[in-house]
């Protein structure tokens, strides 16, 4: 029986979505076919999240492949324009029924049709507005949640890679149904704690290391009245965080499943402005200085656990999120 991480610290972050800031700050490749995998993966199955941040990276394609992935970038925004207008008229319609009925007569279904028809009207607006939508919103465009994908930094055979993998990881030789609780919910592998690596993590730990770029993490914190908040989290330094990861590449060995590249992000104690911000984990934020040899790890566990030692404490700024 394995023992898998709970569900706790990152669950969004606000990273590096352009694969461009990679290049620029870490040098290495782009594997490009990766990317038109993903894409075209998406185009079958619209439950596959890639934020727009990614998307504007292809924005002026310069290769074929490029052109691929814009080409699909686009007939993804059609689809979703296409899918949101008819909807967005059915749920105006419904709006004003409903506002009508409440001026001769307050009932509950006029006012449950209301509240929906008009939290939907705004979604599908945002929908349509976000596909439509070239300018780059950070905050918005390079969110990333469980299951939604990102460029990470690793080396393979000497060499620098950016590769998309999904934010949550599945590691090498697990079943599928690791991915969900048995109440369906996302499992807790979207992280791998820092006193759990060299147990459930062991065969990543060591071995397969990437590099998360991000500029805000966010938590869902209790809000002191039985409810929760989410808080956000940015280093009062500005620098952008250094996030440790592992990550895995799953193969079905049945064949029937498509291959998976996923990442989970390193957490640690809390820092003590997190703990008393209300959470019990901090994502490992290490110095530029051991970069090289984090994505070269050679097996040296005990080296790694020397980087987590001397990683970097910025103080976390935090705040409500929007």
């Amino acid at each position: 029986m394995h023992t898998l991480v709970g569900i706790s610290m990152c669950y969004s972050a606000q990273v590096w979505a352009c694969y461009k800031k990679y290049l620029r700050a870490f040098g290495g490749t782009l594997d490009i076919k990766e990317f038109v995998r993903l894409y075209e993966t998406r185009a079958e199955d619209r439950k596959v999240k890639i934020p727009k941040g990614v998307d504007l990276a292809f924005l002026d394609p310069k290769s074929a492949d490029e052109r691929r992935i814009k080409d699909l970038i686009d007939a993804y925004n059609a689809d979703t324009i296409a899918a949101s207008e008819p909807e967005l008229f059915k749920q105006v319609k419904r709006l004003a029924d409903a506002e009508r009925a409440l001026q001769t007569k307050e009932t509950k279904k006029a006012l449950n049709d209301q509240r929906i028809a008009g939290n939907k009207i705004k979604q599908l607006k945002r929908w349509i507005a976000d596909a439509k939508r070239t300018e780059h919103d950070p905050a918005r465009d390079d969110r990333i949640f469980p299951d939604w994908y990102a460029p990470v930094l690793i080396e393979e055979n000497g060499e620098r890679i950016i590769r998309p993998m999904r934010y949550h990881c599945r590691p090498a030789g697990m079943d599928p149904s690791i991915d969900r609780t048995k109440t369906g919910q996302v499992s807790g592998t979207y992280n791998a704690r820092r006193d759990n690596l060299t147990r459930f993590w062991r065969h990543q730990f060591g071995d397969t290391q990437a590099l998360m770029v991000a500029d805000v993490f966010y938590e869902n914190v209790d809000d002191g009245s039985g409810g929760s908040m989410e808080i956000q989290f940015t280093p009062r330094t500005g620098d952008p965080m250094l996030i440790a990861c592992l990550w895995s590449h799953w193969t079905d060995p049945k064949g029937a499943l498509p291959d998976l590249y996923s990442f989970a992000a390193i957490t640690d104690e809390p820092e003590p402005e997190v703990a008393a911000a209300g959470h019990d984990r901090t994502i490992i934020n290490i110095k530029p200085e051991h970069v090289d040899a984090w994505l070269n790890p050679q097996g040296d566990t005990a080296a790694m656990q020397a980087i987590f030692d001397d990683k970097r404490h910025p103080y976390y700024e935090h705040r409500k999120a929007a």
